[in-house]
């Protein structure tokens, strides 16, 4: 048995991780809807992702305030959310034209009675209210990631501050040592749960598969397809941003990888995050950069989710033989933006997302109880696409401020 571990062991992850994928997709053929039973396996890996979620941010942006000036933060912070906005506006603008040179949802003659619930868009301003906690314990409860975030940064900028002042360095020290210290045995805790990645993501497939089978991606193949296809247009996009930035896009996705397999079968970007802090490090970006933008870009940075929205509303305008003029469009990648601004990057978030866009420019609610058919299909690579775009900013703007650096250094 020991041996057997060892050799489980040395095996590389993402090796581990594409045989996990193969035999779910086999075991979930093969077997249907009885697949179900390996659901608690699925289940498991997702309670452990998520309960490292909040030590790893805490930890790692207080560790990573300690270790850069203030001034550098505030300037990488205005970096991060430039990013994220605008690759979110231009993934909708992508997906908007993809969509409408391929024409999903032509021809299909379904019927649905079914109805979803769209709930209002809270506007930018409760998105940035919801940033600052009212109370800390809660944040916490409720997996409040801006909250989280924002109650790192403050509290490493107080131990900062204790470590500069004469009167209470030894003090901010201390705590500062502390802190590391629980940093440091959040990183063994997470390597320890990568290794139950691979048989948590066998299992999910398998159920996934097991409940989807092939009907459904043939009855709305096309929707699928063009999806991908605008998703891989965009991955295409960041490969022209790296080449641009002098990034290697080969050694990127030898890291990045991990993490997109894990979002696609997960379907949670926030899920994800300690697999994508794990890429973060081993690509020998700082954990002050890292540690800020990947929570960050977890909750607000949806580029797959921003395609899902366009792809949607072309598929919703053809299936009810809907013309969409230029303003509706303008119209879809702005609200669009907004409403991928702090949506909760979990399962299921993204149908509400898109009820949410569909009512702000006149297009039937009642579609998106046809499109919540293939929900798990496109919401995997979608969500994918989420952890790769958050990657690649931060790659690319730990460039820019390596470029920052050099004239210090000379």
């Amino acid at each position: 048995m020991g041996t057997l571990m060892k050799r489980y062991l040395n095996v590389s992850l993402i090796i581990k991780i594409t045989i996990a994928l193969f035999l779910g997709v086999i075991v979930g053929l093969i077997f249907g809807e009885d697949a179900n039973v390996l659901a608690p396996f699925g289940d498991l890996l997702i309670r452990l992702l998520q309960f490292i979620i909040i030590p790893l941010i805490l930890f790692t942006l207080i560790v990573g305030v300690n270790q850069t000036r203030l001034g550098n933060l505030g300037r990488m912070g205005g970096k991060v959310f430039l990013y994220y906005v605008v690759t979110s506006a231009l993934a909708l603008i992508v997906g908007l034209i993809v969509a409408t040179v391929m024409g999903p949802g032509e021809g299909i003659t379904q019927q649905t009675n079914e109805t979803i619930e769209a709930n209002e868009h809270p506007g930018i301003a409760s998105v940035l209210l919801n940033i600052v906690p009212s109370n800390i314990v809660t944040a916490f409860t409720e997996m409040n990631l801006l909250g989280i975030i924002f109650m790192a940064v403050t509290f490493g900028i107080a131990i900062s501050a204790l470590r500069s002042s004469d009167e209470h360095r030894v003090l901010g020290d201390h705590i500062y040592k502390v802190v590391d210290g629980m940093n440091e045995a959040t990183f063994q805790i997470m390597n320890i749960i990568l290794q139950y990645v691979p048989i948590g993501i066998f299992a999910i497939i398998a159920k996934t598969v097991g409940n989807q089978g092939l009907d459904t991606i043939l009855s709305l193949g096309n929707m699928v397809a063009v999806l991908y296809i605008a998703l891989f247009v965009q991955i295409g996009i960041y490969i022209v941003l790296m080449l641009l930035f002098k990034v290697k896009p080969g050694q990127f996705f030898a890291q990045a990888r991990t993490p997109m397999i894990t979002a696609f079968v997960t379907q949670s970007s926030s899920g994800t995050l300690p697999v994508t802090l794990n890429a973060a490090s081993k690509l020998g970006i700082s954990k002050s950069l890292y540690g800020f933008s990947l929570p960050l870009g977890a909750t607000i940075n949806m580029d797959g989710a921003a395609i899902r929205i366009a792809v949607s509303a072309v598929f919703a305008a053809n299936y009810t033989d809907t013309t969409l003029s230029l303003a509706n469009m303008v119209a879809i990648v702005v609200v669009g933006t907004l409403a991928s601004i702090g949506t909760a990057g979990v399962p299921g978030a993204g149908l509400v997302m898109i009820a949410t866009v569909f009512a702000q420019v006149g297009l039937p609610i009642e579609v998106v109880a046809l499109l919540a058919s293939i929900d798990a299909l496109v919401g995997m690579g979608a969500t994918a696409l989420n952890v790769t775009g958050d990657l690649v900013g931060t790659t690319l703007i730990s460039k820019t401020e390596d470029n920052e650096k050099e004239p210090v250094s000379s």
